[in-house]
Protein backbone atom coordinates (compact mmCIF):
# COMPACT_ATOMS: atom_id res chain seq x y z
CA UNK A 1 0.00 0.00 0.00
CA UNK A 2 1.28 3.65 -0.77
CA UNK A 3 0.65 4.64 2.66
CA UNK A 4 2.72 2.08 4.53
CA UNK A 5 6.26 2.89 5.32
CA UNK A 6 9.18 0.71 3.40
CA UNK A 7 10.32 -2.26 5.78
CA UNK A 8 13.55 -1.92 7.79
CA UNK A 9 13.35 2.22 8.17
CA UNK A 10 12.47 4.22 11.34
CA UNK A 11 8.90 5.18 9.89
CA UNK A 12 8.18 1.26 9.94
CA UNK A 13 9.20 1.06 13.74
CA UNK A 14 7.70 4.01 15.23
CA UNK A 15 3.73 3.44 16.07
CA UNK A 16 1.99 5.06 19.30
CA UNK A 17 5.09 6.74 21.26
CA UNK A 18 7.47 3.75 20.96
CA UNK A 19 10.23 2.88 18.21
CA UNK A 20 10.32 -1.16 18.03
CA UNK A 21 12.85 -2.59 15.95
CA UNK A 22 12.50 -5.80 14.03
CA UNK A 23 15.04 -7.91 12.12
CA UNK A 24 14.98 -11.20 10.41
CA UNK A 25 18.20 -11.97 12.18
CA UNK A 26 15.82 -12.25 15.05
CA UNK A 27 12.64 -13.59 14.20
CA UNK A 28 10.19 -13.85 16.90
CA UNK A 29 11.74 -10.98 18.97
CA UNK A 30 11.99 -7.39 19.27
CA UNK A 31 13.39 -4.39 20.93
CA UNK A 32 10.68 -1.21 22.04
CA UNK A 33 11.91 1.59 23.19
CA UNK A 34 9.36 4.32 24.54
CA UNK A 35 10.32 8.00 22.40
CA UNK A 36 10.34 11.52 24.09
CA UNK A 37 11.11 13.56 20.74
CA UNK A 38 12.15 12.82 17.57
CA UNK A 39 15.18 15.09 17.00
CA UNK A 40 16.26 13.87 12.91
CA UNK A 41 15.18 12.06 10.27
CA UNK A 42 17.11 12.34 7.27
CA UNK A 43 17.94 9.68 4.59
CA UNK A 44 21.30 10.18 2.87
CA UNK A 45 22.81 8.44 -0.27
CA UNK A 46 23.41 4.91 1.68
CA UNK A 47 20.82 4.76 4.42
CA UNK A 48 17.77 6.17 6.15
CA UNK A 49 19.12 7.75 9.56
CA UNK A 50 17.07 8.62 12.67
CA UNK A 51 17.67 10.10 16.05
CA UNK A 52 15.22 9.92 19.11
CA UNK A 53 14.94 11.15 22.83
CA UNK A 54 13.85 7.97 24.65
CA UNK A 55 12.85 7.86 28.27
CA UNK A 56 15.09 4.97 29.54
CA UNK A 57 18.19 5.02 27.31
CA UNK A 58 18.64 8.87 26.39
CA UNK A 59 19.84 10.01 22.45
CA UNK A 60 19.56 7.06 20.30
CA UNK A 61 21.10 6.59 16.67
CA UNK A 62 19.06 4.50 14.49
CA UNK A 63 19.84 3.62 10.98
CA UNK A 64 17.80 1.61 7.99
CA UNK A 65 15.63 0.63 11.46
CA UNK A 66 18.68 -0.62 13.64
CA UNK A 67 19.58 0.52 17.02
CA UNK A 68 23.29 1.78 16.29
CA UNK A 69 23.56 3.52 19.89
CA UNK A 70 22.54 4.90 22.94
CA UNK A 71 23.24 7.05 25.66
CA UNK A 72 23.16 4.72 28.07
CA UNK A 73 24.80 1.73 26.92
CA UNK A 74 26.90 3.16 23.95
CA UNK A 75 30.53 2.88 26.39
CA UNK A 76 30.00 -1.16 26.79
CA UNK A 77 30.87 -1.67 23.02
CA UNK A 78 32.80 1.13 21.92
CA UNK A 79 35.24 0.51 24.82
CA UNK A 80 35.18 -3.22 24.44
CA UNK A 81 36.05 -3.19 20.61
CA UNK A 82 38.51 -0.39 20.78
CA UNK A 83 40.37 -1.50 24.02
CA UNK A 84 40.70 -5.53 23.35
CA UNK A 85 42.64 -5.24 20.36
CA UNK A 86 44.96 -2.36 21.17
CA UNK A 87 45.45 -3.55 24.87
CA UNK A 88 46.76 -7.44 23.66
CA UNK A 89 49.22 -5.90 21.45
CA UNK A 90 52.29 -7.01 22.23
CA UNK A 91 53.85 -3.40 21.24
CA UNK A 92 52.20 0.01 21.97
CA UNK A 93 50.11 0.53 18.89
CA UNK A 94 51.47 4.01 16.14
CA UNK A 95 49.04 3.49 13.63
CA UNK A 96 44.95 2.84 13.66
CA UNK A 97 42.31 2.68 11.43
CA UNK A 98 38.57 2.29 11.88
CA UNK A 99 36.31 0.98 9.34
CA UNK A 100 32.96 2.30 9.66
CA UNK A 101 32.31 3.44 13.05
CA UNK A 102 31.29 6.99 11.74
CA UNK A 103 29.76 7.68 15.38
CA UNK A 104 32.68 8.52 16.56
CA UNK A 105 32.88 6.46 19.96
CA UNK A 106 35.27 3.85 18.54
CA UNK A 107 37.27 7.57 17.87
CA UNK A 108 37.27 8.30 21.22
CA UNK A 109 38.00 5.64 22.76
CA UNK A 110 41.12 4.75 20.64
CA UNK A 111 42.17 8.29 21.22
CA UNK A 112 42.74 7.36 24.48
CA UNK A 113 45.68 5.60 24.03
CA UNK A 114 48.83 8.08 24.16
CA UNK A 115 51.01 5.53 21.72
CA UNK A 116 49.01 6.48 18.74
CA UNK A 117 50.60 8.70 16.03
CA UNK A 118 47.84 8.45 13.35
CA UNK A 119 43.88 7.27 13.47
CA UNK A 120 42.44 6.94 9.92
CA UNK A 121 38.89 6.55 9.78
CA UNK A 122 36.96 5.12 6.76
CA UNK A 123 32.97 6.07 6.84
CA UNK A 124 31.06 5.74 3.69
CA UNK A 125 28.19 7.75 5.13
CA UNK A 126 28.99 11.99 6.04
CA UNK A 127 25.51 12.48 7.35
CA UNK A 128 26.36 9.94 9.90
CA UNK A 129 29.15 11.56 11.11
CA UNK A 130 27.74 14.86 10.94
CA UNK A 131 24.49 13.34 12.82
CA UNK A 132 26.80 12.28 15.43
CA UNK A 133 29.20 15.21 15.61
CA UNK A 134 25.26 17.23 16.73
CA UNK A 135 23.20 14.91 18.58
CA UNK A 136 25.95 12.60 20.25
CA UNK A 137 28.99 15.19 21.39
CA UNK A 138 30.41 13.18 24.38
CA UNK A 139 30.96 10.18 21.41
CA UNK A 140 32.05 12.83 18.35
CA UNK A 141 34.96 14.02 20.62
CA UNK A 142 37.89 11.84 18.84
CA UNK A 143 37.07 13.52 15.67
CA UNK A 144 39.10 16.82 17.17
CA UNK A 145 41.86 14.77 18.25
CA UNK A 146 44.62 16.42 15.85
CA UNK A 147 45.92 12.43 15.12
CA UNK A 148 42.53 11.40 13.46
CA UNK A 149 42.06 11.82 9.75
CA UNK A 150 38.62 11.39 8.20
CA UNK A 151 37.93 9.66 5.11
CA UNK A 152 34.58 9.56 4.01
CA UNK A 153 35.06 6.63 1.52
CA UNK A 154 34.11 3.06 1.12
CA UNK A 155 36.14 1.82 3.88
CA UNK A 156 36.47 -1.58 1.93
CA UNK A 157 38.13 0.11 -0.71
CA UNK A 158 40.37 1.90 1.29
CA UNK A 159 41.28 -1.30 3.04
CA UNK A 160 42.30 -2.78 -0.55
CA UNK A 161 44.34 0.54 -1.38
CA UNK A 162 46.09 1.02 2.04
CA UNK A 163 49.75 0.73 1.79
CA UNK A 164 50.47 -3.05 3.10
CA UNK A 165 51.59 -3.72 6.48
CA UNK A 166 50.99 0.15 7.13
CA UNK A 167 48.95 -0.56 10.85
CA UNK A 168 49.08 -1.75 13.67
CA UNK A 169 45.57 -2.02 14.48
CA UNK A 170 42.10 -2.26 12.92
CA UNK A 171 39.05 -2.01 13.79
CA UNK A 172 36.13 -3.35 11.82
CA UNK A 173 32.43 -1.13 13.58
CA UNK A 174 30.24 -3.02 10.84
CA UNK A 175 26.43 -3.45 10.94
CA UNK A 176 24.76 -6.55 10.41
CA UNK A 177 25.79 -8.71 7.67
CA UNK A 178 22.87 -7.88 5.35
CA UNK A 179 22.78 -5.93 2.37
CA UNK A 180 25.66 -3.44 1.83
CA UNK A 181 27.62 -4.72 4.73
CA UNK A 182 27.50 -8.34 3.84
CA UNK A 183 31.02 -8.40 1.78
CA UNK A 184 32.38 -7.08 5.27
CA UNK A 185 32.09 -10.83 6.53
CA UNK A 186 33.72 -12.03 3.67
CA UNK A 187 36.81 -13.53 2.65
CA UNK A 188 38.14 -10.87 0.40
CA UNK A 189 37.72 -8.20 2.71
CA UNK A 190 39.96 -10.18 5.48
CA UNK A 191 42.72 -10.98 3.32
CA UNK A 192 43.02 -6.83 2.91
CA UNK A 193 42.73 -6.50 6.40
CA UNK A 194 45.26 -8.95 6.64
CA UNK A 195 47.75 -7.61 4.01
CA UNK A 196 46.76 -4.04 5.73
CA UNK A 197 48.31 -5.07 9.16
CA UNK A 198 51.99 -4.76 10.14
CA UNK A 199 53.53 -8.71 11.52
CA UNK A 200 51.81 -8.50 14.84
CA UNK A 201 49.13 -6.29 14.08
CA UNK A 202 45.81 -6.99 15.21
CA UNK A 203 42.14 -6.73 13.50
CA UNK A 204 38.95 -6.43 15.98
CA UNK A 205 35.47 -6.69 13.87
CA UNK A 206 32.10 -6.62 15.31
CA UNK A 207 30.64 -10.60 15.27
CA UNK A 208 27.67 -10.63 15.87
CA UNK A 209 25.58 -12.73 18.66
CA UNK A 210 25.92 -16.15 20.33
CA UNK A 211 22.67 -16.70 20.91
CA UNK A 212 21.28 -15.61 17.16
CA UNK A 213 23.89 -15.89 15.02
CA UNK A 214 26.12 -18.91 16.14
CA UNK A 215 26.66 -20.43 12.72
CA UNK A 216 27.40 -17.06 11.31
CA UNK A 217 30.00 -16.70 14.20
CA UNK A 218 31.46 -20.31 13.32
CA UNK A 219 31.96 -19.50 9.53
CA UNK A 220 33.45 -16.61 10.18
CA UNK A 221 36.53 -18.16 12.61
CA UNK A 222 36.74 -20.69 10.20
CA UNK A 223 37.02 -18.03 7.23
CA UNK A 224 39.61 -15.96 9.52
CA UNK A 225 41.34 -19.15 10.51
CA UNK A 226 41.70 -19.76 6.54
CA UNK A 227 43.19 -15.93 6.33
CA UNK A 228 45.74 -15.87 9.53
CA UNK A 229 47.59 -18.44 9.34
CA UNK A 230 50.23 -18.70 11.07
CA UNK A 231 48.40 -15.75 13.54
CA UNK A 232 45.50 -16.09 16.00
CA UNK A 233 42.12 -16.28 15.68
CA UNK A 234 39.64 -15.34 19.08
CA UNK A 235 35.93 -14.25 20.01
CA UNK A 236 35.17 -12.15 22.87
CA UNK A 237 32.09 -10.50 23.86
CA UNK A 238 30.84 -7.90 25.89
CA UNK A 239 26.90 -7.31 27.22
CA UNK A 240 24.89 -4.20 26.06
CA UNK A 241 20.69 -4.35 26.23
CA UNK A 242 20.07 -2.26 23.41
CA UNK A 243 21.72 -4.68 20.84
CA UNK A 244 19.79 -8.28 20.19
CA UNK A 245 19.73 -10.67 22.37
CA UNK A 246 21.81 -7.96 25.20
CA UNK A 247 24.90 -9.23 23.99
CA UNK A 248 27.26 -8.63 20.56
CA UNK A 249 30.42 -9.79 19.85
CA UNK A 250 34.33 -9.86 17.91
CA UNK A 251 36.50 -11.58 16.00
CA UNK A 252 39.83 -10.81 16.85
CA UNK A 253 42.73 -11.60 14.40
CA UNK A 254 46.34 -11.05 15.14
CA UNK A 255 48.85 -11.50 12.19
CA UNK A 256 51.47 -13.78 12.22
CA UNK A 257 55.30 -11.94 13.28
CA UNK A 258 58.50 -14.18 11.95
CA UNK A 259 60.07 -13.67 15.13
CA UNK A 260 57.41 -14.07 17.79
CA UNK A 261 55.05 -16.73 18.51
CA UNK A 262 50.74 -16.30 17.38
CA UNK A 263 49.68 -13.14 19.65
CA UNK A 264 47.04 -14.68 22.28
CA UNK A 265 44.83 -12.00 22.04
CA UNK A 266 42.80 -12.99 25.52
CA UNK A 267 45.80 -12.06 27.76
CA UNK A 268 45.99 -7.90 27.90
CA UNK A 269 49.51 -6.45 27.24
CA UNK A 270 48.87 -2.60 27.25
CA UNK A 271 48.08 -0.60 30.00
CA UNK A 272 44.57 0.65 30.52
CA UNK A 273 44.60 3.83 28.93
CA UNK A 274 43.95 7.03 31.13
CA UNK A 275 41.51 9.24 30.68
CA UNK A 276 42.70 12.67 28.47
CA UNK A 277 42.43 15.59 30.29
CA UNK A 278 41.30 17.72 27.22
CA UNK A 279 37.98 17.97 25.91
CA UNK A 280 36.02 16.69 28.86
CA UNK A 281 36.81 12.87 27.81
CA UNK A 282 34.26 10.67 30.07
CA UNK A 283 36.24 8.08 32.26
CA UNK A 284 36.03 4.77 31.07
CA UNK A 285 33.16 2.69 32.85
CA UNK A 286 33.41 -0.72 31.19
CA UNK A 287 36.70 -1.92 30.17
CA UNK A 288 39.61 -3.22 32.61
CA UNK A 289 41.84 -5.97 32.64
CA UNK A 290 39.96 -8.42 34.03
CA UNK A 291 37.07 -8.00 31.86
CA UNK A 292 39.23 -8.15 29.19
CA UNK A 293 39.89 -12.00 30.04
CA UNK A 294 36.86 -12.75 31.03
CA UNK A 295 35.25 -11.49 27.69
CA UNK A 296 37.02 -14.54 25.75
CA UNK A 297 35.41 -17.00 28.01
CA UNK A 298 32.76 -18.80 26.08
CA UNK A 299 29.84 -20.09 27.72
CA UNK A 300 29.80 -24.48 26.58
CA UNK A 301 27.50 -24.40 24.25
CA UNK A 302 29.66 -22.24 22.21
CA UNK A 303 32.49 -22.79 23.18
CA UNK A 304 31.96 -26.43 21.26
CA UNK A 305 30.40 -25.04 18.22
CA UNK A 306 33.91 -22.73 17.98
CA UNK A 307 36.75 -24.62 19.38
CA UNK A 308 37.89 -26.36 15.81
CA UNK A 309 38.14 -22.75 14.98
CA UNK A 310 39.80 -20.64 17.44
CA UNK A 311 43.52 -20.86 18.16
CA UNK A 312 44.45 -23.36 21.22
CA UNK A 313 47.19 -22.01 22.83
Amino acid sequence: MSGEAAPGTFAAGFKDGWYRELSSLWPGTGMSLKVEEVLFQGRSDFQGVAVVKTESFGTVLILDGAIQCTDRDEFSYQEMIAHLPACALGRAPRRALVVGGGDGGVLRELSRHASLEEIHIAEIDGMVIDTAKKFFPQMALGYSDPRVKVHVCDGIKFVQDAEAGYYDLIVVDSSDPVGPAEVLFQKPFFEALHRALAPGGIVCTQAESLWYHLEIIKSLAAMCAEVFVGGAVQYAFTTIPTYPSGQIGFMICTKASPDAVPLDARQPRQPVPATPAAQSYPPMRYYNHAVHAAAFVLPTFAQEALESSLTKF
